[in-house]
């Protein structure tokens, strides 16, 4: 079992940032691949961000590219999502993900997932 906790988010203005993080206890994580996901109102839960725990590599979905930053500490067995030049259309709950899925591979979809957080709200405001 992999026990997630998130914390941070909140409101921001457009073109803001924030930062959420999400502490893992339970589990070693050097075999999972950590990961954030957003749901808007009305909407399915997308892919945002990922990170392979071992080697530090990260993947983004297209819409946050270059404006959204996954990172992890290790000793703090906490990973954390950087986000800056907020848009109203980021405006979701947030959530993040662990995922033990074959070496070399990275999931970007919710069924893939075995554990998650509570959930965070981010709100932009134009």
């Amino acid at each position: 079992q992999v026990q997630l906790v998130e914390s941070g988010g909140g409101a921001a203005q457009a073109g803001g940032s924030l930062r959420l993080s999400c502490a893992a206890s339970g589990r070693t994580l050097s075999a999972y691949v950590m990961a954030w996901f957003r749901q808007a109102p009305g909407k399915d839960r997308e892919f945002v961000a990922a990170i392979i725990w071992s080697g530090g590599n990260t993947f983004y979905a297209n819409s946050v590219s270059g404006r959204f930053t996954i990172s992890r500490d290790n000793a703090k067995n906490t990973m954390y999502l950087q986000m800056n030049s907020l848009k109203p259309e980021d405006t979701a709950v947030y959530y993040c993900a662990a995922d033990s899925p074959p070496l070399g591979v990275v999931h970007t979809t919710r069924r893939e997932y075995d554990y998650w957080g509570q959930g965070s709200q981010v709100t932009v405001s134009s």
